[in-house]
């Protein structure tokens, strides 16, 4: 495409005036979808919509977001849709909490919106205060980014920094991000092959957990004399489906990685701010990490922000000599932090791991009634039924993935939102904002019923 300054200048013009319409008619809408279905196939990858049930099972019109609340969201043409997918664990508030909103607009419109870099940032040092009071043990130090992924790889340095070692032990099927150094941790081929040489340490992988393996590979590498930094994993792993590892799996590892002098590092990406029951996934089993990385639900589901953290002695190689030696210009902006402090608060205030332990605990038994009903679509090796999960981080894993498309498609036509996960196509995970009432659990589990039926009957 050539390059036309005048064209995008008209275009952008345009979608500003859109974006300030309070309504729009249901041509305007209609015009909205088609747009975003060119834009999409033509300058970001069309391999998106042959994936989405937004535009397979939407009818004739795709199903395009537009806006919402709490756990319900419509689309352009005012369709609306209880979401059980919660943007893959960001929504943890919901969407669009006044409270996150409102203290983003009060720092938009009335401080700055990007720090100087110079200066002093005060809210920066607010969030950075919150994470030491809000995490485990003696986590003191954070540091500030956009993503996971960025999070991840700042575990991965700061391992690295530390210990002065490169080798790290990681999970099958455990998912840490994208980006080069977070994608070599990852658990599974499909993601890792495509880009060929990753990080260049040595990097081994164990089934998740299995505290035998874990302590099999430490002892293997200590007699063979290659040096490990960490031991990084999720306390429950997300992308893999709501894998809830044995009860004496954390306390075990925790013990062997001290034995061998190896950091511990906790993804909490996904599993923490309260989404299993527990502010933090390692709660669960009172396991202490060294380094924590934080992300999705850390900006209350209304701007990006993420966080790695740690002790003030591990911290000190952040510090000294070089203070510098890990920095990015957007991450931890005013914004940001202004919606992370907002989260924090809210969290805090309303108890919402309480609310995701309570309703997990409601929901959890029903969906495993459910699937003990249709043993047909079920896969009887995973859980209780084909049922695993803690708090409002479950996984539904049905015998294939066509079985599984089916029942997420199923539910989307009838107004549910749900996606598969990433390292185990056959699973769709049921993770909703924590904020959802009982009644739109009792809704989601009846339109459960009548897809399970209709799948079945199709079998």
């Amino acid at each position: 495409m050539p390059q036309s300054l005048e064209e995008a200048l008209k275009y952008s013009a345009r979608w500003i005036d859109i974006l300030h319409k309070p309504s729009l008619s249901e041509q305007e809408a209609k015009g909205i979808i088609d747009e975003s279905k060119a834009n999409f196939a033509d300058y970001f990858n069309r391999g998106w919509l042959d994936y989405r049930k937004s535009v397979t099972e939407a009818g004739d019109w795709a199903a395009t977001e537009w806006t919402g609340s709490g756990a319900v969201f419509r689309d352009v043409l005012g369709r609306e849709y209880i979401d059980c997918l919660g943007g893959y664990g960001l929504l943890v508030h919901g969407w669009s909490h006044p409270d996150v909103v409102d203290a983003v607009k009060a720092q938009l419109t009335l401080r700055t919106p990007m720090p100087s870099q110079e200066l002093i940032d005060p809210l920066r040092g607010v969030l950075a205060r919150l994470m030491a009071q809000i995490t485990p043990g003696d986590i003191k130090y954070s540091f500030f980014c956009a993503s996971g992924t960025e999070a991840m790889e700042g575990t991965i340095k700061l391992a690295k920094m530390y210990t002065r070692k490169n080798g790290f032990i990681v999970a099958v099927k455990a998912f840490h991000g994208k980006t080069m150094g977070s994608l070599s941790m990852m658990g599974k081929a499909d993601y890792r092959q495509p880009p060929g040489m990753l990080y260049g340490g040595p990097i081994y992988h164990v089934p998740f957990g299995n505290a035998d393996a874990v302590e099999q590979q430490l002892e293997i590498c200590k007699k063979v004399g290659i040096d490990i930094a960490a031991v990084l994993m999720e306390p429950i792993q997300g992308e893999a489906g709501g894998i809830v590892p044995p009860d004496d799996f954390w306390p075990r590892v925790r013990e062997v990685t001290r034995h061998y002098g190896v950091l511990l590092i906790a993804d909490e990406v996904q599993t923490g701010m309260g989404r299993t029951g527990k502010l933090w996934g390692l709660d669960h089993w009172g396991v202490v990490p060294d380094i924590l990385g934080s992300a999705k639900a850390l900006g209350g589901g209304v701007m990006p922000v993420s966080a790695f953290c740690s002790t003030e002695e591990i911290w000190q190689v952040m510090m000294d000599p070089n203070p510098f030696i890990h920095t990015t210009t957007t991450g931890g902006g005013p914004l940001a932090c202004s919606a992370a402090i907002a989260s924090i608060n809210v969290m805090l205030r309303d108890r919402l791991w309480e609310q995701a332990a309570a309703k997990g605990e409601y929901l959890m038994p029903k969906l495993i009634e459910l699937a003990g009903k249709y043993p047909m679509i079920y896969d009887p090796e995973f859980g209780a039924n084909g049922i695993t999960g803690k708090g409002l981080l479950i996984g539904n894993h049905f015998r294939d993935p066509e079985v599984g498309y089916k029942v997420a498609a199923g539910l989307f036509k009838r107004g549910v939102l749900v996606a598969g996960t990433l390292t185990s196509a056959h699973t769709i995970r049921i993770e909703p904002p924590l904020v959802i009432p009982y009644e739109l659990l009792d809704t989601v589990l009846n339109r459960l019923e009548d897809v399970l039926k209709e799948v079945q009957k199709g079998l």
